[in-house]
């Protein structure tokens, strides 16, 4: 923004046709410095775990993958609301490797298949950590629906244990 064009680049807003590159360009953007020390310490936390049992190329799929879609959540929920609003960070794409982390470990995995939980309970399990992530950990003002639906799409991810290699 300070050049005059970091708007188009970089902000994800709606319509998400408009600049669709900002799918992208959106989760590697931050608004300041404390907003991108926030996520690259949890990046460097739980992103650190989650690389170990993946690829290179898998877990920067991940990252962009649920990052961006965990921004256009929250562009397109706001704005049935009709709060046009823009969103930079990876925090959905952070959210969404806490929550792998969460079920992808052989704890959650060995717990789940024993007990034998129905899917309706893994599923309202799912939904309520989500809900305890997004609230205990995101700062006031923040995009809440990108958080929560980065948490849901990790903590599925990690249940099917999608990025082991």
């Amino acid at each position: 923004a300070f050049v005059g064009f970091g708007r188009n680049l970089f902000i994800l807003t709606a319509p998400l046709g408009a600049h669709p590159w900002t799918l992208v360009t959106s989760v590697y953007a931050h608004i300041g410095l404390g907003h991108l020390l926030s996520n690259a310490v949890v990046l460097v936390v739980a992103g650190g775990l989650v690389a170990m049992s993946t690829s290179w190329a898998r877990f920067h799929l991940y990252f962009i993958v649920t990052g961006a879609t965990a921004g256009a959540v929250q562009v397109f929920a706001l704005s049935l609301f009709g709060f046009p609003i823009g969103v930079l960070g990876a925090s959905g794409a952070v959210f969404a490797l806490v929550g792998y982390v969460l079920t992808s470990n052989i704890a959650s995995k060995i717990l789940l298949d024993r007990l034998r939980v129905p899917l309706w309970a893994v599923v309202l399990m799912i939904v309520v950590i989500a809900l305890v992530l997004t609230m205990q950990y995101s700062a006031p003002g923040s995009a809440l629906m990108a958080h929560f639906t980065g948490a849901t799409l990790g903590l599925v991810a990690g249940r099917f244990r999608l990025l082991h290699v």
